[in-house]
């Protein structure tokens, strides 16, 4: 597929014009989900709750999951797409419809990247690292997907003493661009975390990962890449994850406006996390559902049209029901933001001394709608 254009998001609206945008446009929520988590493995404490299961049978479940909005999976090469599978993927997208939208190189758990993967400084497992990163964008070409998730979870330090903290950056930055520029015309989106597995990660939160964009994209030379670039065309971007977000105390809607502000938000990735814990991958809305909405409520403001990524460990009950949950989630949030007073929120926001107090008191009435014996908001 063409790369999407993301450079609406970048349109600032303010008054009427906004009131206008938020009254007219709805986010389309377009599902998609990681086959890794359909049968979730053991984890460093404890073993794994349900059986593996082939990738025939996740196909399976996928595909019967489309009916509840799901569009689209996610997968690692060389985990889960590979050529023992690449196959059943394609029949997946030419049968039903379900299409991978994003391929993702695997730079994070094998042995010989236990000092980093495109920052490593042991060349060996640097070289490992980009050609990986060269054949799974390959992959994605020859899928005909939307970009490509790189997450740098291997890449960082332990001990920050004596780090040289900006070659390490470099190296990532360069052997990134080197791999985009060997196969041109695949979007990047990068997705940050602060720590786990390493107890520091590079490029960790949203700031962050636009910085990294900005310095990929002054790396890249190949002539496609280029020209692609002089047409306004973003080819790094992100994919923030709520629990990642919320574990650097990011706050979401903040930061995923600060993302869709220089028109680089080209996924997103949902579930819930506590506030700095480690990472839970809980289904969207169990912890924090006021972020949620506030989430979701920026990418209206901003007019975000790309996926909404489920991002989950669902241990404990069926994925069907927690994908089902989650995606139920997002939609009941979705209608409630889009029945709000758009129109007296902006105000509220725009002249806040003279709306003391009535945004708070607008959420309060539309969070719980049957309450009785609420004061007049007048």
């Amino acid at each position: 597929m063409p790369i999407s254009d993301l450079s609406r998001q970048k349109v600032r609206r303010s008054g009427e014009e906004l009131v206008r945008h938020l009254e007219s446009f709805e986010l389309d929520l377009k599902f998609t989900a990681g086959v890794w988590f359909f049968a979730p493995g053991g984890g460093r404490f404890h073993d794994r709750y349900v059986p593996d299961m082939a990738m025939e049978e996740r196909l399976d479940l996928a595909v019967g999951l489309m009916d509840h909005g799901l569009v689209g999976l996610e997968a690692h090469y060389p985990n889960e797409v590979n050529d023992e599978t690449i196959d059943l993927f394609k029949s997946a997208r030419d049968d039903a419809g379900l299409r991978l939208i994003t391929v993702v190189p695997n730079l994070f758990y094998e042995a010989q990247f236990e000092f980093g993967s495109l920052s490593s400084p042991i060349e060996k497992a640097r070289r490992a690292a980009i050609d990986r990163t060269i054949t799974t964008l390959e992959i994605n070409r020859e899928l005909d997907t939307d970009f490509a998730i790189v997450w740098p979870g291997i890449d960082g330090f332990d001990n920050t003493f004596g780090q040289n903290h900006v070659l390490a950056r470099d190296r990532f930055a360069e052997g990134l661009a080197e791999a985009m520029d060997a196969v041109p015309g695949v979007r990047i989106c990068i997705e940050p975390k602060p720590y786990e597995p390493r107890p520091n990660i590079i490029y960790g939160t949203t700031s962050e990962a636009l910085l990294l964009c900005q310095k990929v994209e002054g790396l890249l030379g190949g002539d496609e890449n280029v020209a692609m670039m002089a047409e306004g065309t973003a080819l790094m971007a992100l994919n923030p994850e709520v629990g990642h977000m919320l574990m650097a105390l990011e706050d979401l809607a903040y930061a995923f406006s600060l993302v869709c502000e220089y028109g680089r938000l080209g996924h997103t990735h949902w579930n819930s996390q506590p506030l700095g814990n480690y990472d839970q991958d809980l289904n969207v809305g169990v912890v924090y559902p006021e972020q949620t909405e506030a989430a979701l409520y920026a990418l209206k403001t901003c007019g975000y049209s790309q996926h909404f990524g489920i991002d989950i460990n669902p241990e404990r009950m069926p994925v069907e029901r927690a994908l089902v949950n989650c995606m139920d989630m997002l939609k009941a949030a979705n209608e409630r933001i889009n029945g709000l007073d758009h129109a007296r929120i902006a105000e509220c926001v725009e002249n806040p001394a003279g709306n003391r107090g009535v945004l708070e008191a607008i959420l309060i009435r539309a969070r719980y709608p049957k309450a009785g014996g609420l004061s007049d908001m007048d």
